[in-house]
Parts: C-alpha cells; structure tokens; sequence
C-alpha cells in the first residue's frame, strides 16, 4: 500500500511539474512574447495567407551614411536624380562624368541631380581623399558597408534609400556606372520627355531573360544553395537602367524581405518580379563596347567600356557637331 502512494505521489508531483513548466513557455513574459505567439496562431488559421503577415526584415539595411547630401533637392524638385557606382580610386571618371554628361547644368530649365555611390573602403587614406572629394563637389553619398564587387547590391539599395528619403518628389531615376557613356538627349527628350505626364511603377533598359551561371570561375557564378531555381526573373542590364521614383521606394521596402544575392541587377529584378512590375526593353541602352561613330552614339542612349579620356573626345565632338546632320 505504501508503494502505491509513494508512486501516486511521485505521479502527481511529476504532472504538477509537466503542467508549471508548461505555463511557463506558454505564457507572455513581454509584449513581444505575446506578439510572436498571436502570430503563430495566426499562421495556424487556414483562411490566413503569409502573404499578409508582417514579418520582421530578413534583410535589414542597417547602415549608417558616412557621407551624405540629404539637402540636394530641397531648392527645387529634380526631374531627373542620376546614381552612379563607382569605386574610391575612379577619381577621374567620376571627375569626366562631372564635366561631360553628368553635368547638373546641362540643360536649362530641367533640373538634374547627379550622386556617385560608395562604400567604406578599408584603407583610410582612400576614405579621406573621398571625404575632400565630397567636400568640394557634394555629390557624393557613401555608407558604412565595405566597398566591393560582392556588395555591389547594397550599394544600389543605398542609393535607393536616398532616394525615397531624401528625394521622392523627382520624377525619375537612372542608375548606371561609371564607365558608361549617356547620351543625354536622347535619354532626356526621346525616352523621358519632360513635358508629357511622368510614369507610375516604371523600369527599362536592357532586359535580359537568363538562368543562374553554376561555374564558380566565372564573375557572374551563382551557387545553387543561394538560388535554386533555374532562371531568373526578367532583369535589366545593371550598366544602365531608366525607372520612376516611385519605384525606389518600392524596390528598398520589398529588399528588406527579400534575401540578399551579390548580383546586383538580377537582385532588383527579383524585387520588381515580387512587386509585380515588368521591365520594358529599350535597346537604346547598350551594356557592351561600341566603336565611336557620331551617327551611332546618336543613335543610343548608354554605351558600356567607355575611359575617362574617352567620355570628354566624345562629348566634345557630339557637342560640337549638334548642326550637322547623318
């Protein structure tokens, strides 16, 4: 008899001790606690998409601007804002881009806004000669993520951050790099015309329909376990794409849910896939080398490979010669 209550004892403490234990997991212990369980009940409901689930960022972009010009538009709204990536020892084309095609004064009563993205480089004597450089152009935006090729992504993203925060009145924006040639004419009075009614939810460039490349020699190699799938979304060329501001916005708020890949222009057309936004193809954007014909570059609107020392004989001569005719 004794054995008994001793076991019915033991039985009972044990279940006493299952049942405390379990309350304890159970039960709120902080506001975000209580959060995270009304949503797991949530999830568990059938009529309930995870679609419409707030979920906290997989991709926080959570760094701080080093260099910044958070008042570039507040005198006049631009109608065109231009983000160009580049590194810290491109000084001489970011210099040629300023006295050739990027130039904010170009055309007159069409205000443009030229930036040149950066990261953090880990010499520190590159860093100052890029704080002088700000100091004295101040179109230079830089954050406090590494600079290099594999973060070429967050490098776009930075400037689509900018861009929603601190200039989301524009009506349009350009992301290219710094060895591009634009031919601004065109750009600006053929494909954006400033006097017709700006564009919604708008991408372009050169559209490119691919698959992931799986040979880990090649720049562009994409392992499976990071993307699986066998194509890509539709993506323009990263050389030189044309969207409306509102995009930028967009793009930034659907990456801090969208898991990061180092390719930059298969990145946001991921975004774009998710946001429902179809790029157009415009094969006035080249993303490849192309000799210099005046006829030919008046004919485009970005050409790729292009030397500092080659933007200014090309800006020259196209400059010089608007009269004549092909």
């Amino acid at each position: 008899m004794a054995s008994k209550v001793s076991c019915l004892y033991v039985l009972t403490v044990v279940c006493w001790a299952s049942a405390l234990w379990y309350l304890s997991i159970t039960r709120p212990t902080s506001s975000y606690t209580g959060q995270r369980q009304l949503s797991s009940i949530s999830i568990a409901r059938k009529n309930v998409s995870f679609g419409n689930i707030r979920t906290r960022p997989i991709n926080p972009h959570s760094f701080d601007f080093l260099i910044n010009e958070p008042n570039k538009c507040e005198k006049s709204i631009p109608f065109l804002v231009i983000l160009i990536s580049t590194t810290h020892k491109e000084f001489d084309a970011r210099q040629a881009i300023r006295e050739t095609w990027g130039d904010e004064n170009n055309f007159k009563g069409i205000k443009i806004a030229t930036l040149f993205l950066l990261g953090k480089n880990t010499d520190p004597v590159l860093n100052q000669m890029v704080e002088q450089e700000s100091q004295i152009f101040h179109d230079i935006i830089v954050e406090d993520f590494i600079d290099s090729y594999h973060n070429l992504t967050l490098k776009t993203l930075m400037g689509m951050r900018w861009v929603a925060t601190f200039c989301s009145k524009a009506k349009y924006v350009m992301k290219t790099d710094s060895d591009i040639f634009v031919n601004m004419d065109n750009l600006i009075y053929k494909l954006l015309k400033p006097n017709t009614k700006p564009r919604r939810r708008y991408f372009t460039g050169y559209v490119i329909n691919g698959g992931p490349i799986r040979d880990v020699r090649s720049k562009w190699y994409m392992p499976r376990d990071l993307y699986p799938d066998s194509n890509y979304p539709p993506f323009c060329s990263g050389t030189g794409y044309i969207f409306s501001a509102d995009v930028a916005e967009l793009i930034y708020k659907t990456s801090l849910h969208t898991r990061l890949l180092h390719l930059e222009d298969v990145y946001v057309g991921l975004c774009l896939r998710k946001l429902g936004i179809h790029p157009f193809q415009n094969s006035g954007f080249n993303h490849w080398k192309m000799a210099y014909s005046l006829c030919r570059y008046r004919r485009v609107i970005t050409v790729h490979q292009i030397t500092p020392e080659e933007m200014h004989r090309i800006w020259n001569d196209m400059s010089s010669k608007k009269h004549l005719r092909c």
